[in-house]
């Protein structure tokens, strides 16, 4: 895990993604690629108000000229490698078609202080459809210590074995790392098998075993964050049809809405 991409767009939650693709790219001693996307605006292309989409058009790509030579001034001043490159279009879209040769992607999850552009969607869209891990951040955040505590959700199905592998790397950095087994009657793969593929690679995780007893799991991982002290938290995205997902809810979605910490995110 060398090869890290960032979405740079000027709201409220760049500077959590900055700095935390900063410190994860030197925790791996990787290189840093910062993909400035200007959104197309709504109006563009509505034949009934032609000139008010490109004027906004304009606009929008004035602002991301603007932000671009900010954070080239910074990034001049950080001890990483880096490039930069700038794109119009869907946010979605643009980090895919840029995913190429990145090993993990960093976006927020759902902004809190604004909630535009909608990042819950495309972190949820780039879990799904780029086939790269994924780390959402809060938008609060000014640091990503991969050194510190990180937790792994557990619950045997493809898609937490699936961000167990991609994980490894980074988990090899953690002081310590608790695999949560969830066990909500759907456990296909028992955390000691987890565990056992951990240690092999050098970490030495330890486990917690968890009965839902009908709690949501969503919400017992929000507690073992709390109470763990979690640097960030490592676990399958969207398990289920992404449909119902949408439709019902479901863990992934919630810590997306919630979670304090960066979440790690991989799709089997």
């Amino acid at each position: 895990m060398k090869n890290v991409l960032l979405l740079l767009h000027d709201d409220v939650g760049q500077e959590a993604r900055l700095q935390a693709a900063l410190d994860l790219t030197r925790a791996l001693d990787g290189h840093l690629t910062c993909l400035d996307v200007a959104m197309l605006p709504a109006l563009v292309g509505d034949p009934y108000c032609p000139d008010g989409g490109a004027i906004l058009l304009q606009e929008e790509r004035a602002r991301e000229s603007v932000n671009r030579t900010h954070v080239r001034e910074r990034l001049e001043h950080e001890d990483v490698s880096w490039d930069l490159a700038e794109v119009t279009g869907d946010l979605s879209t643009c980090l895919k078609d840029a995913a190429g040769l990145a090993d993990v992607i960093v976006v927020n999850r759902k902004l809190d202080e604004f909630p535009y552009p909608d990042m819950r969607e495309l972190a949820g869209e780039l879990v799904v459809k780029s086939g790269k891990p994924v780390i959402a951040v809060p938008d609060n955040i000014r640091s990503f210590n991969a050194v510190g505590r990180a937790i792994v959700a557990w619950n045997g199905s493809p898609s937490s074995m699936a961000a167990l592998h991609a994980a490894t790397p980074l988990l090899k950095l953690s002081e310590s790392v608790i695999i949560i087994e969830i066990d909500d009657g759907s456990l296909q793969t028992p955390a000691r098998e987890a565990a056992a593929y951990l240690s092999r690679h050098g970490v030495h995780a330890l486990i917690r075993l968890e009965k839902s007893h009908g709690r949501p799991t969503g919400d017992i991982l929000m507690s073992e964050i709390r109470d763990r002290s979690a640097e960030y938290l490592v676990m399958g995205g969207f398990g289920h049809r992404r449909l119902a997902e949408a439709l019902f809810g479901g863990v992934t979605r919630t810590l997306l809405e919630k979670s304090p910490v960066p979440l790690f995110l991989v799709h089997g």
